[in-house]
């Protein structure tokens, strides 16, 4: 295997653990209907590193098999979580990149939670919604703004 395969695997790996651990660590404020995820300031880290796709990834299939919501939340908020990654990869712009797991959460995770907790959908979305904003948008901007002083320049702004 060529040494650029195994680095993308660490670091995919390394944010994967980092997803997990941080938010299995902030439980119970991680799970629920009402929830703000630390480890969600993580997701716009696609913005700089294409490893944080998988990682995010893996890390919320991880986390989420600590979480009250069993297989469904392992399966529609990991590929919820695969998909604003992905998105959020192809921004140009950190402001941007933040946008798609706030939007894609609260419609998936919000539209799963809402029924299995029995909240009306709008509710449920907001919640995860505002949980969402405060750690992609509140945290994970600031803290891509700190670690992308060391990526290549063309890796910050892609205009």
């Amino acid at each position: 295997m060529p040494s650029n395969k195994i680095l993308y695997l660490t670091k995919a790996g390394v944010i994967a653990a980092l997803y997990a651990v941080v938010t299995i660590a902030f439980a119970p404020m991680s799970y629920g209907p009402v929830q703000v995820r630390i480890s969600e300031a993580l997701t716009v880290l696609p913005f700089l590193v294409p490893e944080a796709v998988p990682g995010l990834f893996l890390g919320c299939a991880l986390a989420n098999f600590f979480g009250e919501f069993g297989l469904l939340d392992v399966v529609f908020g990991s590929v919820s979580t695969l998909i604003a990654a992905f998105l959020s990869s192809r921004m140009k712009t950190m402001v941007l990149a933040s946008i798609p797991p706030v939007v894609i959460n609260m419609l998936v995770v919000g539209g799963y939670l809402s029924v299995i907790t029995k909240m009306p959908f709008l509710y449920a979305a907001l919640y995860i919604g505002i949980g969402q904003a405060v750690s992609c948008m509140a945290l994970g901007i600031p803290l891509t703004m700190l670690l992308s002083k060391h990526f290549p320049k063309e890796r910050r702004e892609k205009e």
